[in-house]
């Protein structure tokens, strides 16, 4: 009787299955993992979404919540709902950074002010305003009031021009009403002045707002402690220097508003209390040197006219 011959065993046959147990694993690992990362810590989330709330409500720019019920830390809380809340806090993050713009004027101490200041110029001034004599605009030092050649100033000469004494003076009055400092700006075209009295452009910024000063002062009672004056010549231009328009544009005096504090107290009337009579003498302001690119120049004392 034949036997049938039999083949023998291969023992690696079934090593296939070792590699796709490995590969099962694996790829169970990987499923974890990401449902791992798709969740967030829902207490620390409900307690920084507190604790950002609370913030911002101290700060005024959320109202006080009407519940008296906080934020339920305990109980889970959707991951769209916790991106939000991640999201919002890198926006405050960003806001402590980035200054507040002053374009809409009106929700900070002391816009609310110059808002209705310059609601009220707007309306006192809409001729000078149409001709392009006087012009307005909001900057991150406050609001900008814009005395134009063409309206207040003769080619090449630092005084004021007659006509232009009484909406000068208007301007003067709504302003002493209020306790803002005013920094004086001079500023040119890019046309070289070559005259005795000015030399350059430098010289003729520089006259121009000192003389405004000098006119707040002496004729509108101004304190000189709130007045300061610069002159910038061509270097700061609003419009461009290639076109006529432009260059009458950037031939000005600007009244800048100091959206700041109120001037404090000038230091000659600073009394130390319980000092000697000797000791609360007058303290002078040191001096300001004169500078370039910015010539300034800060008025102390009175002026003669």
């Amino acid at each position: 009787m034949r036997h049938r011959k039999r083949h023998p065993s291969n023992p690696h046959r079934d090593r296939w299955l070792v590699s796709y147990a490995d590969f099962i694993t694996l790829m169970f690992a990987f499923f974890v993992v990401l449902y791992a990362s798709s969740q967030v810590d829902k207490r620390k989330v409900g307690k920084l979404a507190l604790a950002i709330q609370v913030a911002f409500q101290e700060m005024g720019v959320f109202e006080a919540s009407t519940t008296a019920v906080p934020i339920d830390d305990s109980k889970p809380m959707p991951f769209a709902i916790a991106q939000a809340i991640e999201n919002t806090e890198r926006t405050a993050s960003l806001g402590r950074l980035i200054s507040r713009p002053l374009g809409s004027l009106g929700t900070g101490v002391g816009n609310g002010d110059l808002a209705e200041l310059r609601a009220e110029l707007e309306t006192a001034f809409p001729e000078e305003i149409k001709r392009k004599e006087i012009a307005m605009r909001i900057e991150p030092d406050g609001l900008v009031i814009s005395l134009r050649e063409v309206g207040f100033f003769e080619s090449g000469s630092a005084q004021m021009k007659s006509e232009s004494n009484a909406a000068f003076d208007r301007i003067a009055s709504m302003l002493r009403k209020r306790d803002y400092r005013l920094r004086i700006e001079g500023h040119t075209d890019n046309t070289p002045i070559h005259s005795a009295q000015f030399p350059s452009n430098w010289e003729l910024s520089t006259s121009r707002a000192t003389e405004i000063v000098r006119l707040l002062i002496v004729r509108d009672g101004f304190a000189p402690d709130r007045l300061s004056a610069a002159g910038f010549a061509d270097y700061h231009p609003v419009a461009t220097n290639l076109t006529k328009e432009g260059r009458g544009i950037n031939r000005r005096v600007d009244v800048v508003i100091l959206d700041h504090s109120p001037a404090p107290a000038s230091l000659d009337q600073a009394v130390t209390p319980g000092a000697t009579p000797a000791e609360n003498k007058t303290v002078q302001p040191p001096p300001v040197s004169v500078l370039k690119p910015a010539v300034v120049r800060t008025v102390t004392g009175p002026l003669q006219p």
